[in-house]
């Protein structure tokens, strides 16, 4: 019998690009006013100004799509990690996939199961159904070793670890810019070099918009995007979504959070914002 396949890597465009947008090239006309776009790395502009060193989630995100789209599963796999070092639930259902298909890395089911799991830590459906998935197709076993070796993934990659950190980031960059530990304030822009010594500008009120930076509107913004997309299960000729039905608290037991954990190891690299 060959094992269902639930696949993200289609849903680029439907469902990961609402947070992981390709940006236009830097030289694209700047935007006028103050009005925020869907998800800030939607604008070149706020990538090149350096919103990205703040955001390690996105960044590491955007990276580990780069090389999917480049036909690298193995660098991505590890950029997926990184980003989930810093609590993106969406590299780290990337991840999970990855590791039930064997794309980048060997097949191990269980360890796929440990990853799902943690995606769904915030209660996201689309993860929540993948996981429920991932535990009917287990055997006996597996479920177990799922368990066990998920006790080590969420000490190192859970919330309770992985949100400080994001959080420590993303207050450093915004001290760093502003020069002040209570953030932004006053009306100022943001010039940002760009090609042939063109020098264009962002109202700093758009990058420094509080939804992008204190860590609970961010949390907040970030859930109100993930909260409710679901996940279709992909088959040879057929597509269907299957319900979630029981308990869908983590099966994983609880464990000491690790905040001071390696971080995963990548290339550095930044995001090619021209998308070649």
């Amino acid at each position: 019998m060959n094992t269902p396949r639930y696949l993200l890597y289609p849903l680029f465009a439907a469902l990961l690009l609402p947070a992981v947008a390709t940006a236009a090239p830097p030289a694209a006309k700047a935007k006028t006013g103050t009005a925020l776009p869907s998800d800030p790395v939607d604008d070149p502009l706020m990538i090149s100004a350096g919103f990205l060193n703040g955001h390690p989630d996105l960044r590491f995100r955007m990276l580990g799509m780069e090389k999917m789209r480049g036909n690298d599963p193995t660098a991505a796999f590890a950029f997926f990690q990184r980003a989930g070092f810093y609590s993106d639930k969406v590299s780290q259902a990337m991840v999970a996939e990855m590791l039930w298909n064997g794309t980048g890395t060997p097949v191990n089911r269980a360890l796929a199961y440990a990853w799902m799991d943690l995606a769904a830590e915030r209660g996201y459906k689309g993860f929540v159904e993948l996981r429920e998935r991932y535990w009917a197709n287990l055997s006996a076993a597996e479920q177990a070793q799922a368990v066990s070796e998920g006790e080590a993934i969420y000490a190192r990659f859970g919330d309770e670890a992985a949100a400080p950190r994001l959080n420590q980031a993303m207050r450093r960059e915004q001290h760093r810019l502003t020069g002040s530990r209570t953030g932004f304030a006053g009306n100022v822009k943001i010039l940002v070099p760009g090609p042939n010594g063109v020098v264009e500008q962002i109202d700093g009120s758009k990058f420094y918009d509080q939804r992008y930076w204190d860590p609970d509107k961010y949390r907040q913004y970030q859930d109100s995007i993930w909260m409710t997309p679901r996940v279709g299960r992909v088959d040879v000729g057929t597509v269907s979504t299957v319900p979630v039905t029981g308990d869908r608290s983590t099966r994983i037991p609880e464990v000491k959070p690790q905040v001071d954990a390696s971080e995963p190891q990548t290339e550095e690299l930044q995001p090619d914002l021209d998308g070649k």
